[in-house]
């Protein structure tokens, strides 16, 4: 939270801006309010969640909007499963509230912080060969326009406005409110364990499609993939949870304690960096047990990085990590933390990463006080030569001429665009930047 006159910082301490002036509505009315009032003085306005965006897109260079007591549940659709929330709800707020409908979000990324509207807007993710993004589950949304109007955007009125509203990067208004499409609560089973990382990244895409959800983290300079396979359970299937000491020691003593000194030693003397990360590989994720979808989803992380992801067709993931193995190497760094990959169903909301192909993520990672500017910027080169679409939440340097090649709606995205910000009361740099002023 920040206080008026006070520095707004993201969580990676990435970005950080002083606004002019702070609001904290904590109603759809009181959101409409100071939007009218910034627009009268001649403000910009950004809303804010839980700012957990690597990148600016949250910048508010007049009045920042902090939504953290714009929360809750409004409404349950029993027979179409469908729920509204308002946009401050965080993703780990969210299980609470659907439990008593026996309801859940059909996929998640694997960190629960962000609030509905953030993760959103910014393209969150899970993995699964059969699922798309978060994006995907939004079946309807409220947005605030510059002069203060409500905008209903669902598939019943005002449908043509949904492929841009569900990921809107912030661009387009202020949302108040989302609808989203869930499921029936349901279990998941876990198989986590080290594996020959070849084997993993040559059948990459096999996996990807014989599991529900499939992914693998990388620690470099090692030989050993970190594989995370789950499966859905049908209806009645028991669980076996970890036991509470097996989660302490998970998320407190290794993910807590160990991992956050690893990456301070790997800090000062950079050439143990190889030694530890061979340790890690041997000591993290090695456990089988099943749980609800969210406790199995989701994990804790205790240590503060940096992270830049691309997306690509999910065909030439395996030899564009390679080409990122084969960078490291040569260039001789000493890379503390793992590279993750995931993958994603083709979807057809206009910014999305994975819009109109199947994709794959390759996310690399830096701990915070350890510059990423050479490493980010030369793998972000490999990514562009495969065509790679980056995390509009996480660091890259693309810009809007590069990014209208990659995007088919990317102008009827502007146009949508002009008609709800024709004076862009809700620009930033970052927006500039990568849709053009």
């Amino acid at each position: 939270m920040t206080r008026p006159g006070g520095t707004w910082r993201n969580w990676a301490r990435t970005e950080k801006i002083r606004p002019q002036s702070v609001e904290r509505p904590r109603t759809v009315e009181a959101v409409r309010r100071a939007v009218d009032a910034a627009r009268r003085r001649g403000l910009r306005v950004k809303a804010v969640g839980a700012g957990h965006s690597f990148t600016g897109i949250a910048l508010a260079p007049g009045v920042l909007l902090d939504l953290t007591d714009l929360t809750g549940l409004v409404s349950v659709d029993p027979e179409t499963r469908s729920v509204r929330l308002l946009a401050g709800t965080r993703l780990h707020q969210i299980p609470g509230l659907l439990r008593p409908y026996g309801l859940a979000m059909e996929n998640l990324g694997d960190i629960d912080h962000q609030s509905i509207a953030g993760a959103l807007a910014t393209g969150t993710h899970g993995t699964g060969a059969r699922f798309g993004g978060l994006a995907t589950q939004v079946i309807g949304l409220t947005l605030v326009t510059a002069s203060g109007d409500l905008v209903t955007i669902s598939e019943s009125e005002n449908a043509e406005l949904l492929p841009a509203g569900a990921l809107s990067l912030g661009a387009l208004g202020i949302v108040v409110d989302v609808t989203l499409r869930c499921v029936p609560a349901f279990g998941l089973a876990a198989q986590e364990k080290p594996e020959r990382l070849t084997e993993v990244v040559d059948g990459f895409a096999e996996r990807a499609v014989a599991s529900d959800h499939f992914e693998f983290f990388w620690f470099p300079h090692t030989d050993l993939a970190l594989t995370k396979t789950n499966r859905r359970l049908d209806v009645g299937e028991s669980l076996r949870p970890l036991s509470r000491a097996a989660r302490l020691t998970d998320d407190l003593v290794i993910s807590g304690l160990v991992h956050p000194m690893a990456c301070g030693v790997g800090t000062v003397v950079p050439a143990l960096v190889p030694a530890i990360n061979r340790m890690s590989s041997r000591v993290w994720g090695n456990r089988s047990f099943s749980d609800q979808s969210t406790r199995v989803f989701t994990s804790v992380r205790h240590v503060r990085f940096r992270e830049m992801e691309y997306a690509l067709p999910v065909a030439q993931l395996p030899e564009a990590f390679h080409a990122v193995q084969c960078l490291i190497e040569e260039r001789r760094w000493r890379i503390e933390f793992p590279i993750e990959v995931r993958v994603a169903a083709a979807d057809d909301v206009w910014m999305s990463t994975a819009y109109g192909r199947d994709t794959g993520y390759l996310a690399i990672h830096r701990y915070w006080r350890k510059r990423p500017d050479e490493y980010f910027r030369a793998v972000e080169e490999i990514m562009r030569s495969f065509g790679g679409r980056p995390h509009w939440g996480k660091m890259h340097s693309a810009d809007a001429q590069t990014l209208r090649e990659l995007y088919p709606r990317f102008d009827e995205f502007l146009a949508v665009r002009e008609r709800l910000d024709p004076d862009r009361a809700f620009r930033n740099a970052y927006l500039d930047r990568v849709l053009g002023p």
